[in-house]
């Protein structure tokens, strides 16, 4: 059970986190398509979805950066943008929506998400990755 130390700013970091994974897993398959004998415009259409996914995790992370307190001018200035009153209104909606808090019933769910995420990890990790046992997890133990 998560209890009440799930969020709206952790739930985003662990769809980032999936976000992630699923890129990841993209990416990997893109490398194993590399000498099929694929279409121009599906390998074209396959690194534009990269692409996609890349902007969706950067949206999830600035969501979540600001729902954990960040002011909006760091947040601007690591996006490499000008204005932060611009950049926040851009948000807005999406602050708004990921403020909604996770019911008891979703939070079973969640629990399993995180056990999936931080096992895929597992799986994965290399050398040179952060070495943790269950770095999503540990998303709950850091308040």
């Amino acid at each position: 059970m998560i209890g009440p130390t799930m969020t709206p700013e952790i739930l985003a970091r662990i769809t980032a986190a999936r976000a992630a994974r699923d890129l990841s897993d993209l990416a990997r398959q893109a490398v194993g398509t590399t000498a099929e004998g694929i279409s121009p415009t599906e390998r074209i259409k396959s690194a534009r979805r990269l692409r996609q996914m890349a902007n969706q995790i950067v949206d999830l992370l600035v969501v979540a950066e600001a729902m954990g307190g960040a002011e909006w001018i760091e947040v601007t200035q690591a996006l490499g943008r000008e204005d932060p009153g611009t950049v926040e209104r851009e948000y807005a909606d999406a602050v708004a929506e990921w403020g909604i808090p996770v019911s008891e019933d979703e939070s079973g769910t969640v629990t399993a998400g995180i056990k999936a995420l931080d096992a895929w990890y597992g799986r994965h990790r290399q050398d040179d990755d952060p070495d943790l046992e269950n770095p999503v997890a540990e998303l709950l133990n850091r308040r």
